[in-house]
């Protein structure tokens, strides 16, 4: 049986929990409380430890992302998953570099939820699906704005710089004057997000 505990300030989530939980074979509810002291408080009388804490994250006094260090330090060995109202990317690394090695929606169905804790216990890292969208979406690149057009004008000044040619060589190629090849020169600079003749070499406007 895999010995769990849970932190649930909200008395009607956490009778929920425990009386779904508890009542399944594979789970034996060693431990419940309402915050991280006093549940950190009721570990030393325990005659057996929990193996799997779920906890919530917005607790009176320490929030659960700030007791997963006290938790870890006291039973090492402990997996602890993350039930929480917040999505947010950035709630969720916080979590996980703190320690926790799953994070789910407080919404998530009790069936669900215990599929979720014996992922963990096999070995396994479970996210709400809402969740691993937020996190995919925050490894993502932005969208890159679509480029400007050249005009005729700019492209013959691209050509020039491609071509190894200095402004000077461009101007006299063009018959036009050098002041006038430096303008044609910063609009296409920003045309192309670029900011230097290595960079605009480097895209390979041409190709």
């Amino acid at each position: 049986m895999i010995t769990l505990g849970i932190i649930e300030d909200q008395p009607t989530i956490r009778e929920a929990l425990l009386g779904y939980l508890c009542a399944q074979s594979e789970f034996s509810c060693v431990l419940s409380a309402a915050s991280v002291e006093e549940f950190l408080a009721g570990i030393p009388a325990l005659p057996v430890t929990p193996r799997l804490v779920l906890s919530d994250i917005g607790l009176p006094g320490m929030s659960g992302i700030e007791g997963l260090a006290h938790l870890r330090q006291l039973l090492p060995a402990v997996e602890v998953v993350m039930l929480s109202v917040y999505t947010d990317a950035e709630r969720v690394f916080e979590a996980l570099r703190a320690g926790a090695v799953g994070y789910l929606e407080k919404d998530t169905p009790l069936p669900l939820l215990k599929e979720h804790l014996l992922q963990v216990a096999a070995g396994g890292s479970p996210m709400s699906p809402s969740i691993a969208r937020h996190v995919i979406r925050h490894f993502q690149p932005a969208p890159r704005p679509a480029l400007e057009p050249l005009t005729a004008r700019e492209q013959d000044i691209v050509r020039g710089i491609e071509d190894g040619l200095s402004y000077q060589r461009i101007a006299d190629r063009l018959f036009l004057s050098i002041d006038t090849v430096r303008s044609h020169i910063r609009q296409v600079y920003r045309k192309l997000q670029v900011n230097s003749k290595a960079e605009l070499l480097a895209r390979g406007y041409r190709r």
